[in-house]
């Protein structure tokens, strides 16, 4: 599933399409993806202009002229992407399939598709005075690149919690947008083992996990996010960053610390692999 540095990624290359554009034309090609569409959908869109293009967490928020905001999330395998239908101006890779093709945005100089081939992504209307109140976002926590997100909130989030900190930082009531490939890469450049107890750390350690996920988030939207299956950019290009994790996905790869070299270990917390080096993380 996407993570936030994903989704930023996304945001930004639809921004400049989407922006100030008016939805001149809605198509809606299907009834729901992972939950219904909103009533009436294509007929509250068309004719709105987007004032804003913004981010929650994993949602991406169009902000209308109407009132109210559209609510993306793109699940496991969704894709915006802006078509503008010339030649040799996009990309399409061999997986993207039409068929998948389920609401399509036309604005005076685009085409934005959402496509989602698994069907876990979804999309909501809601009034923008009262988006804080939807039930997708009311409980989220901090975002991480936020002022909302420092030192103290960590340590006394940690404070209460008994389960493994890996299961702490990707609770998005704690922080907000975290998933399991930057929990991991975060982790290993604080020397945090996943399966250490999150109340149990000593707060100097939890402060300084603050600037570390700050860190891994921002090279991986410089990168534009990482690519393993599905995320695209919206030009259709991929993301970079996994060419430089440290520990997902590298099981049995040596370790990068300088002078360690021990090969990184998988185990599966609460059914999602976590790698991480049992010689540097304690």
């Amino acid at each position: 599933m996407p993570e936030l540095p994903e989704v930023e990624t996304v945001r930004r290359g639809l921004a400049p399409a989407l922006e100030g554009a008016r939805l001149r034309r809605a198509e809606i090609r299907r009834p729901d993806l992972r939950w219904p569409f909103p009533p009436d959908m294509a007929a509250r869109l068309e004719g709105a202009t987007i004032t804003a293009l913004g981010r929650r967490s994993k949602y991406l928020l169009a902000h209308l002229d109407t009132g109210e905001t559209l609510i993306v999330h793109l699940g496991m395998s969704g894709r915006m992407v802006v078509d503008d239908m010339r030649l040799g101006q996009f990309h399409r890779d061999a997986s993207w399939l039409p068929q998948h093709d389920h609401v399509v945005l036309h604005t005076d100089r685009h085409r934005v598709t959402f496509n989602d081939a698994r069907r876990f992504g979804a999309m909501d209307l809601h009034p923008t005075r009262d988006l804080e109140n939807h039930w997708l976002i009311a409980k989220l926590g901090p975002e991480p690149l936020g002022n909302a997100f420092h030192e103290d909130h960590l340590i006394a989030a940690f404070r209460t919690r008994n389960t493994p900190v890996k299961a702490a930082l990707l609770d998005q009531r704690v922080v907000a947008g975290l998933g399991n490939i930057y929990v991991c890469e975060a982790l290993w450049r604080a020397g945090i083992a996943p399966t250490r107890r999150a109340r149990r750390i000593a707060a100097h350690r939890v402060a300084a996990l603050v600037p570390v996920i700050r860190d891994v988030l921002g090279e991986a939207i410089e990168a534009g996010g990482s690519s393993l299956r599905d995320h695209r950019q919206a030009d259709g290009s991929l993301g970079y960053f996994q060419h430089g994790f440290a520990v997902y996905d590298r099981e049995g790869a040596p370790c990068p610390t300088p002078g360690c070299g021990t090969p990184i270990r998988r185990i599966v917390q609460s059914g999602r692999s976590s790698f991480h080096c049992p010689s540097c993380q304690r």
